[in-house]
């Protein structure tokens, strides 16, 4: 992936809601917590404005990041985000240490493209409706996929295309496919105009002409 995230963030011993509302509006940092691999959870925090940057990147959240605390390189992953209810920004946020020998799960975005020149919505007359925008997968770190793309040029008016329908890159899986047929959901389909069916206009073609 091309995009590379570096963050600078501090320790913090005082902890607490109290502590936290005081970080929050007299430093206007963000607290967040840090664990895994086996580690204890260690408290940070991260400058308000530098978050706030990189959360306007879609990539951030399924990329794997660099945190330097106090000199030392963390490579890690976005795992829980807590928003302001009104306002919209971030108030906590999690991460998640990784290493190169145990998998992640993690949410990626789905990018529908050429929905424009799709022949079911725009030679037969459909609508796209997106059931999914992401998807969750297991993967290590270093086979992390950014995004993944379906491409909904051929897709005809009345297509449900599932999870298994994603072409899924070397050593990523989808985990929730493994749980049986039940579970292969739909993430888009092409609905068929009330009354119509995908055969209409070619049956139309067909029709003799009245005498």
């Amino acid at each position: 992936m091309s995009n590379e995230f570096i963050l600078n963030a501090e320790m913090r011993s005082d902890l607490g809601k109290g502590s936290s509302r005081r970080l929050r509006r007299l430093e206007n940092r963000v607290p967040c917590v840090l664990y895994g691999t086996e580690k204890e959870p260690t408290s940070i925090s991260l400058l308000a404005k530098e978050l706030t940057k990189v959360l306007e990147n879609e990539a951030f959240y399924s990329h794997v990041l660099t945190l330097v605390i106090d000199g030392n390189e963390e490579q890690v992953v976005l795992k829980d985000l807590q928003r302001h209810p009104a306002k919209g920004h971030a108030v906590h946020a999690d991460f998640l240490r990784i290493d190169t020998t145990h998998k992640i799960n993690m949410h990626v975005p789905l990018h529908f493209i050429n929905e424009d020149v799709c022949h079911g919505a725009k030679m037969q007359g459909g609508s796209i409706s997106h059931q999914m925008t992401d998807v969750e997968i297991s993967c290590l770190a270093k086979d992390l996929p950014e995004y993944f793309e379906i491409d909904m040029t051929d897709v005809q008016a009345g297509t449900v295309l599932h999870l298994s329908d994603i072409t899924l890159p070397e050593g990523v899986e989808i985990p929730e496919l493994a749980h049986g047929d039940d579970h292969n959901h739909p993430i888009v389909t092409i609905i068929i105009p009330r009354g119509e069916s995908a055969d209409d206009d070619e049956a139309t073609e067909e029709a003799p002409a009245a005498e």
